[in-house]
């Protein structure tokens, strides 16, 4: 089945599956990781914790960056450890684990 998602121009192509992540953002407009599902409250269509670092010219997670957006009034306290558990759950750092098939319109 084919699913359009639209990302930023600028960003990078992504990787082969277990290349270096690069921001490409493909996997999380894909669909949320669990801790997406859990901060966005839904379990199909892009993760709403995905960000566009425009200085960077890549996608981060909103988890990661600025985890107290992503949270409760009541619990933004929590947000430094947010940061720390988010970096652990995406695998940061670890590589691209999307199989999903990304082809630019063209």
């Amino acid at each position: 089945m084919q699913r359009v998602i639209y990302l930023q121009a600028a960003a990078p192509a992504k990787p082969a599956e277990g290349q270096a992540c690069n921001g490409c953002g493909v996997c999380c407009a894909d669909e949320p990781c669990p801790l997406g599902q859990l901060l966005g409250t839904h379990r199909r269509g892009g993760c709403r914790a995905l960000a566009w670092n425009e200085a960077q010219g890549r996608y981060r997670c909103g988890a990661i960056t600025e985890p107290a957006t992503h949270l409760p009034k009541a619990l933004r306290w929590a947000a430094p450890a947010l940061s720390l558990v988010a970096r652990r759950l995406v695998a940061a750092g670890k590589g691209c684990d999307s199989s999903v098939m990304a082809q630019r319109p063209g």
